[in-house]
């Protein structure tokens, strides 16, 4: 298979990054350990050639046209299992772990599944640092602050499990095809994963309606005397809203509540 005759498929979010200056940001970015290297839509490989020469990688590929240019590709470095290439769907090979060995993951995600995929590594226990190119909205939603008018469940969730940082951001002329929108590149670093289910419950109430307080939010689901207790006692005021809560505090309130 010719790489000349390989077109980008709409309906896997395929945008191949192009551009030599922000893959080596990406490198230069990742985080100093001997972890196995989970890479989700190698694409072409552009990613993929820098990766094996610092790491052993295991890469989930769902286009079978990709999946046999990369097999020609790099030949070498899957003979000699620096590379592995899974040719399927990643969700569904995802039910729990990806791998059985401590991993990061580095990857240019499909935009359409970036965030699950995001949400599924950060509660992966093998899983211990992030760093991907999304939608640039959504990366500024994994890594703001309290007080962000992005300031959300994503941001709280992240925060509960390590820290977060924009590395790069990068404009559509960086793939082939260009996409409509920003991109950037950001890098978690994890210290627990996440697993609180009715935690996360509480924020979906908390933030369904962002323009409200969060008192109005919350007492949709909760007792309101309750409600004004632990308002009380966490000084928050009854006109506060939900993106103007410190994860810290939303983590207090679930105790009480």
């Amino acid at each position: 298979m010719n790489i000349q005759n390989i077109v980008a498929k709409k309906k896997f979010g395929q945008n191949f990054l192009k551009d030599q200056s922000v893959l080596a940001k990406i490198i230069e970015a990742m985080p100093k350990n001997n972890h196995k290297v989970v890479e989700i839509g190698p694409g072409l490989g552009d990613l993929t050639k820098f990766l094996v020469d610092v790491r052993s990688v295991e890469a989930f590929e769902v286009d079978t046209d990709l999946c046999k240019l990369l097999s020609s590709i790099f030949k070498k470095e899957i003979a000699t299992k620096q590379l592995h290439i899974n040719c399927g769907d990643v969700l569904s090979a995802w039910q729990s772990e990806l791998v059985s060995e401590p991993y990061d993951l580095v990857a240019n995600l499909p935009y359409y599944i970036a965030t699950n995929i995001i949400l599924k590594a950060l509660a992966d226990p093998m899983c211990k640092n992030i760093l991907v190119m999304v939608q640039l909205e959504v990366a500024e939603k994994f890594c703001a602050d309290a007080g962000e008018k992005v300031f959300g469940s994503l941001g709280i969730i992240t925060q509960s499990v390590g820290t977060a940082k924009i590395i790069v951001k990068v404009p559509p002329t960086a793939f082939d095809p260009q996409p409509k929108i920003d991109s950037a590149v950001f890098l978690i670093q994890k210290h627990a994963d996440r697993s609180d289910k009715d935690f996360e419950d509480m924020l979906r109430v908390a933030f369904s309606q962002p323009r409200k307080t969060l008192r109005k939010n919350l007492s949709a689901k909760y007792d309101k005397e309750l409600l004004a207790e632990a308002f009380e006692t966490l000084e928050l005021a009854p006109t506060i809203r939900p993106h103007q809560v410190c994860t810290k505090d939303y983590h207090q309130l679930y105790k009480i509540i």
